[in-house]
């Protein structure tokens, strides 16, 4: 790992840590049921924000400025996932209600993936609850108008 991929790792870490810390489990749990990572390729930018788009931390990953890698949502997904990975014990003793689930989405706000879902017996790191599912629900219509 290059002394820039550490670096960037750190800053993800960081700003994972800020957005657990704004939920402390303190009896009191918050309803959000999501929170929303927003990254901009071009600035960037790393931005949190809660069901009601109220920012919760912001941070720039130096390495991600002027990014026009193809694929740049595709990384980050990896990368934030294994990261929620390392931190899910923390995460998972947030002080919100559950299930509640981290998202992210690009600078239009449109959804590239879910990050970490939490349900109170379920947790799932990795790959999209819903992925392929449009393309089930099309096969399966498909035979159902067949018969």
């Amino acid at each position: 790992m290059t002394e820039e991929e550490q670096k960037t790792i750190q800053q993800i870490d960081r700003f994972i840590r800020k957005v657990i810390e704004k939920f402390p489990d303190n009896g009191e749990s918050s309803i959000i049921t999501d929170i929303h990572f927003r990254v901009n390729q071009d600035t960037g930018e790393m931005l949190a924000f809660d069901d009601d788009d109220n920012e919760i931390t912001r941070c720039v990953v130096d390495e991600w400025i002027e990014n026009k890698d193809d694929n740049f949502y595709d990384r980050i997904l990896l990368i934030l996932r294994k990261e929620f990975k390392k931190m899910s014990n923390d995460v998972d003793k947030m002080g919100i209600l559950k299930p509640f689930s981290f998202v992210l989405e690009n600078e239009e706000k449109s959804g590239m993936g879910e990050l970490y879902v939490a349900d109170d017996d379920t947790i799932i790191l990795g790959g999209d609850i819903m992925e392929n599912l449009d393309s089930e629900l099309d096969d399966f219509f498909d035979k159902l108008m067949k018969e």
